[in-house]
């Protein structure tokens, strides 16, 4: 039985915005009090939000064709077809293309080059210098997804893809279009068509190469598809496969920062092993269930779909809740918390309760890379550097991913004792 928003409930929610500065705030009051199903009660939005697992199968899993990815939303505007704004068998032929290149086989391969790209940030570090490892961690994601999937080199491009990429990820970030579908997006257009140029040149110098790069953009080529639609997938893999890395490695900072004796405990790992971290996957997986990535999914509901609690009916826009199932005290003993140890004593959850990369069919394409990647980058990072967190207050941030906002500044010194 669905539970209606009281007034009193809609002015708890409104406190929490302004307490919390996220829409987090609200969506967990809504949530504790009205159950896994409700609908935000704002004029002229008014979707639909569910979590859960039982909601995560229905609509990642079972009633996934009663949905359709492509929205009326800026998202779709700027990726225009690429694969995660398409549906049904053009999805299919895109992502079929897409999958040699992240396949689990491929990642040892990716190591080197990882901790190559992670060297070039770090050596423009001084000691004792104050790093924000959102902006520093951004770098390094970016680095490591232009030669992953382009085979570019991108350290001398930062200065002029840096803008135009921050500007891209903020045109897709939760805003004023969400009440107002055409409002005007004055400051967009240079950086858009700055890096729409940047991925063009990249296509141009690839078609006339005679050795070819047996990589993601040689894939797309080979497949005969038009530089237009190349260029769709690219930016989609550009932006998703950096933009949630980037997300992951600086909450992982945070954490750690925040809890200086699981840092203390990583840091003994790190030092003693080699390759196998199992504390650290341990940590990025409780990072990744406090703070998913992509922490919400957008849907347009094509047939009607029906829940324990109620019936969606055909039309509406869907929202379903990673960051709320991964905080479900139903689910998870001291939900609120920071305690990797949960992923090591075996303690089994429900199946879709536990899903920072999405489930089903369109489960995240490059989910094995991402943690191998952020496994690789952190365990570098800690082994050479010494990191302590400066303190400051660090709200969770509601962009194209969640983001740590206004960063995670840490000190960093080199490290130079003995790890023998």
């Amino acid at each position: 039985m669905k539970k209606e928003i009281t007034p009193e409930l809609g002015r708890e929610a409104l406190f929490s915005l302004f307490k919390t500065r996220s829409p987090l705030g609200p969506l967990k009051a809504m949530a504790k009090h009205v159950g896994k199903f409700f609908q935000i009660p704002i004029p002229g939005f008014s979707p639909y939000v569910v979590f859960g697992p039982e909601a995560a199968r229905k609509v990642l899993v079972t009633d996934r064709n009663k949905l359709l990815w492509r929205n009326t939303d800026p998202v779709t505007d700027l990726l225009r077809r690429g694969v995660l704004v398409t549906d049904g068998e053009e999805h299919d032929h895109y992502r079929g293309l897409m999958e040699t290149p992240f396949h689990p086989s491929q990642l040892a391969g990716y190591t080197e080059m990882m901790i190559a790209q992670t060297e070039k940030v770090t050596s423009t570090w001084q000691d004792g210098q104050t790093v924000d490892m959102l902006v520093d961690g951004r770098k390094i994601a970016l680095l490591i997804i232009m030669q992953t999937l382009f085979n570019k080199d991108a350290w001398n491009d930062i200065p002029k893809i840096w803008n135009p990429i921050l500007k891209t990820i903020q045109y897709v970030s939760p805003g004023l279009w969400i009440l107002w579908r055409k409002i005007p997006r004055l400051g967009y257009g240079k950086s858009l068509k700055a890096l729409d140029e940047y991925l063009y040149e990249i296509i141009e110098e690839r078609r006339k190469e005679e050795r070819k790069t047996r990589d993601f953009l040689q894939h797309l080529i080979d497949a005969g598809l038009s530089d237009d639609i190349i260029r769709d997938q690219m930016l989609t893999m550009l932006i998703a496969g950096h933009d949630t890395s980037t997300a992951l490695f600086a909450w992982t900072f945070a954490l750690l920062g925040q809890h200086p004796e699981v840092l203390a405990e990583v840091l003994k790992e790190v030092d003693g092993a080699e390759g196998k971290y199992p504390l650290l996957d341990n940590v990025i997986k409780e990072t990744l269930r406090l703070y998913p990535p992509i922490h919400i999914g957008n849907r347009r509901v094509a047939e009607e779909m029906e829940f324990d609690e109620g019936k969606i009916p055909a039309g509406e826009r869907m929202f379903y809740s990673i960051y709320l199932t991964h905080r479900d005290p139903q689910i998870w003993d001291d939900a609120e918390q920071f305690c990797p140890e949960r992923f090591a004593h075996g303690r089994k959850t429900p199946p879709m309760s536990y899903i920072p990369f999405g489930g089903g069919p369109r489960a995240c394409i490059g989910a094995a890379f991402g943690q191998a990647e952020a496994r690789v980058v952190l365990a570098h990072l800690l082994k050479n550097f010494k990191f302590e967190f400066t303190g400051h207050p660090i709200h969770a941030h509601m962009g194209a991913t969640l983001e740590p906002r206004p960063g995670v500044m840490m000190r960093v010194t080199k490290r130079v004792e003995s790890r023998e």
